[in-house]
C-alpha cells in the first residue's frame, strides 16, 4: 500500500527523544519546549511562538487571546477542517461561512465583506491543503472594520505569500505538528505572532492560568494546551529540516504534473503567481470529462493498493451544525463542488518516484482503458 502521507523521521528525532528520556524530562517542563518555540515562531519571520498540544488548541487558544467569546462572530471558509468551527463554538462564538474562491478552493475574498457584521470579531482565512489564501484583500477589510486577522496555517508550513511565510501575516498564526504535516511532533500546535500582550495571554491560559504570584492560585478559566518536551524534542529536530520537506514536496508535485497535467478531467493543484505552495497534500479534482466518477477513482486505486483521501466537508454539510440549524438554508456551490470532486493523492515528503509512477500509470490506465 501507497499511503497517503507518513512522517519523515530520522536519527536526529531519535537522539532528541533519548536524550529526554535519559534526563528524565519528559513533561511540559524542558530545554526543546523552548528551543522548539524560538525556532518555530524565527522561521514564521515571528517574535513569539506558544506551543500548544494541537492545531485546534492552537486555534482555540488564538481567539481566546485576542478576546473572542460569547456572542462574537468568526468569518471561516465553509471548505475547511472542522476544527475551525470548533474551535470557534469554544469560545461561545458564532462562525460565519464564506466559500471557496474557485482557483484556490480557500476562502474568497470578494464574498468576504458580504459576511460581516457588527458582531464580527475576527477572520480566519485558512491556507488549505498548502496553497495560501489572498491575504492583502482580508487584510484590508480587516483594517477597515477594526477585525483581527488569525491565519489557519495548520497545513502551511513553508507556504509563502508574495514572499512572507504563512502565519506571519496577519496577527496571529496557528499551527499543527500532526504526524501528516510538513513537519510534526505526533501531535502538537503552535501560536505566533507579533503582538505582545496576545502571547501572554495565551501563554498564561494554556497552562492552567497560574497566578504568577502563587501557583495554586488562578485568575482566569484556562486550559491545559502544554506540549510536552518529548514532542518538541521532535520538533526541534524536524524544524531544521523543514525547507527541505518543502522542496520534497514540490518536487513531487512537479513530477505528478508531469504525467497528470495532460490527462482530460484531472484537474491538478492550483499555485497562484503570488504563491508558494508546500503542497501539503497534492490535492486534485475530478472533472466530468474523466471517465470515472471520484468515488470510482478512490475504489480503483485502492484496489490497487493506493491510499487517497476525499476533501474536506463543508461546514454547512456537518451533521454536528445541521442538528442545531446553524447553517440552514446555506449554499455555498463552489466549495460544495470542490468536496464533491476533491481528493488527495498519496504526499509523503520522501515518497519515490516509482511511488508517483505507479499512481500516476494508474490513474492513466483508468482514463484509457
Amino acid at each position: 500500500m501507497i499511503p497517503v502521507c507518513v512522517p519523515t523521521l530520522g536519527e536526529e528525532e531519535r537522539q532528541n527523544v533519548a536524550d529526554c528520556v535519559e534526563r528524565s524530562w519528559i513533561s511540559a517542563r524542558g530545554e526543546y519546549v523552548t528551543e522548539f518555540e524560538d525556532q518555530f515562531s524565527g522561521y514564521c519571520n515571528r517574535e513569539y511562538g506558544i506551543s500548544t498540544t494541537s492545531g485546534t488548541t492552537a486555534l482555540h487558544l488564538a481567539l481566546e487571546a485576542i478576546g473572542v467569546g460569547e456572542g462574537d462572530e468568526v468569518i471561516i471558509p465553509t471548505l475547511t477542517n472542522v476544527a475551525c468551527a470548533f474551535a470557534v463554538r469554544y469560545c461561545g462564538a458564532d462562525p460565519v461561512l464564506v466559500d471557496s474562491d474557485p482557483e484556490t478552493w480557500c476562502m474568497d475574498p470578494e464574498k468576504l465583506e458580504a459576511a460581516i457584521s457588527d458582531r464580527t470579531a475576527a477572520i480566519m482565512p485558512v491556507h488549505l491543503y498548502g496553497h495560501p489564501v489572498d491575504m492583502d484583500p482580508i487584510l484590508e477589510l480587516a483594517a477597515e472594520h477594526d477585525l483581527r486577522v488569525i491565519e489557519d496555517a495548520a497545513e502551511a508550513h513553508g507556504a509563502e505569500y508574495r514572499g512572507q511565510r504563512a502565519g506571519g501575516i496577519g496577527d496571529v498564526g496557528c499551527f499543527s505538528f500532526y504526524a501528516n504535516k510538513l513537519i510534526t511532533t505526533g501531535e502538537g500546535g503552535m501560536v505566533v505572532t507579533d503582538d505582545e500582550a496576545v502571547a501572554e495571554r495565551a501563554e498564561h491560559l494554556k497552562d492552567l492560568a497560574y497566578s504568577q504570584s502563587e501557583r495554586y492560585i488562578h485568575d482566569a478559566v484556562g486550559f491545559n494546551y502544554r506540549m510536552t518536551n518529548l514532542q518538541a524534542a521532535v520538533g526541534v529536530a524536524q524544524v531544521n529540516k523543514l525547507d527541505r520537506f518543502v522542496e520534497m514536496r514540490r518536487a513531487n508535485a512537479d513530477a505528478y504534473n508531469q504525467r497528470l497535467a495532460a490527462i482530460e478531467g484531472i484537474r491538478t493543484p492550483p499555485e497562484e503567481t503570488w504563491a508558494k505552495s508546500n503542497y501539503w497534500m497534492y490535492a486534485i479534482s475530478v472533472e466530468d470529462s474523466f471517465p470515472v466518477d471520484r468515488e470510482e477513482l478512490i475504489t480503483e486505486l485502492s484496489a490497487q493498493g493506493i491510499e487517497t483521501r476525499r476533501f474536506f466537508a463543508p461546514m454547512h454539510e456537518q451533521p454536528v451544525f445541521n442538528r442545531e440549524k446553524r447553517f440552514e438554508g446555506e449554499h455555498h456551490p463552489v466549495a460544495e463542488r470542490a468536496s464533491q470532486r476533491g481528493l488527495y493523492l498519496p504526499s509523503t515528503s520522501h515518497l519515490s518516484m516509482a511511488e508517483i509512477d505507479d499512481v500516476c500509470a494508474a490513474i492513466e490506465a483508468i482514463a484509457r482503458p
